[in-house]
């Protein structure tokens, strides 16, 4: 398990180095010098190439990423155009709402997702399925933001239950929780009912009822694990997809996240905070990743061991 575990974390390292290339150099190929960003419109030409000079803009693209990646290494993503501190001091204060959403929207629409998956399963082809099926491609495709909004409109404009935006107690989160874990619970429903309906005619599921074992413990112990692999899939990406994608829902709810910060990033073109949020996004996502690959190995031995032989030729 270490041995495929060190296998995982060296191959994240050419996938980071590559991911830091590409949205380096596209952050380059915006049309504002930091120079301009910095002393604002009414520098003058020459104060503005005397700044670029100084931060090294007019050096070559594989000058600057080389430069930007020992940088990097010694803990330094840059400073913010902005608000002139260190990208990091802007944007670790943040991430906590960010990881906040995404961990209960994910564990949500993974309980609920599942539950209903496995109820679908379980009642194949009758009006239940019918009417979860519906209801699955219905928040499957719904827009989030628009969901956030629909829940704004009915929970706080009409009824006055829930605050409409802004970060406080637990009422605060939860619609934007319920705008995110809807459209994924809807995801995980239909693959685990489609995992567990390929697990139901399995002959190890025949031989568990003819032994007299009760429903639930086939559908938990026998069915439900056995049916677990694509799932587990779906609730990783989901959770890292979540984790910078819930960009839109954090400005529709006014959450002080991650949304906040690249949305102001992007238009006031501060390219330091940019590269550095997408890149500790990316980072986090490939951890996450990690994560379901162990998973996959402690449910599955099997998976380690082909990974390592084929590591191995």
């Amino acid at each position: 398990m270490v041995k495929y575990i060190l296998k995982r974390l060296l191959i994240m390292i050419p996938t980071m180095l590559a991911i830091i290339f590409i949205i380096f150099f596209i952050i380059q190929l915006m049309p504002s010098t930091p120079g301009r960003i910095i002393l604002g419109i009414k520098a003058s030409e020459e104060q503005v190439i005397e700044k670029n000079n100084e931060l090294g803009y007019y050096d070559p693209i594989p000058v600057k990423y080389v430069r930007y990646i020992k940088n990097a290494l010694r803990g330094d993503f840059g400073t913010s155009y902005q608000s002139g501190r260190p990208v990091f001091e802007v944007l670790l204060p943040k991430f906590p709402t960010t990881l906040q959403l995404a961990f209960f929207s994910v564990l949500v629409a993974s309980v609920v997702g599942i539950l209903l998956g496995i109820l679908s399963a379980e009642k194949r082809y009758s009006a239940a399925d019918i009417l979860m099926t519906v209801l699955a491609l219905f928040f499957a495709s719904i827009p989030t933001f628009f969901l956030g909004i629909l829940m704004m409109l009915f929970f706080s404009l009409r009824l006055g239950i829930l605050p409409s935006s802004g970060a406080g107690d637990w009422k605060n989160m939860v619609m934007p929780v319920l705008s995110l874990a809807l459209p994924s619970a809807a995801f995980i429903s239909r693959i685990t009912r489609s995992t567990m309906l390929d697990t139901i005619s399995e002959d190890y599921v025949m031989t568990a009822r003819a032994k007299g074992c009760s429903p639930m413990r086939i559908i938990f112990s026998h069915e439900l694990r056995n049916a677990m692999m694509p799932v587990v899939t779906e609730v990783g990406m989901t959770f890292a997809a979540l984790l910078g994608g819930s960009v839109i829902v954090e400005n529709v709810f006014g959450l002080p996240g991650f949304g906040n910060i690249i949305l102001n990033a992007i238009n006031t073109k501060d390219s330091p905070v940019l590269l550095a949020s997408i890149i500790f996004l990316s980072f986090m996502f490939m951890l996450v990743m990690l994560a379901v690959d162990i998973v996959y190995a402690l449910l599955d031995p099997r998976v380690t061991a082909r990974t390592m032989k084929g590591g191995g030729k």
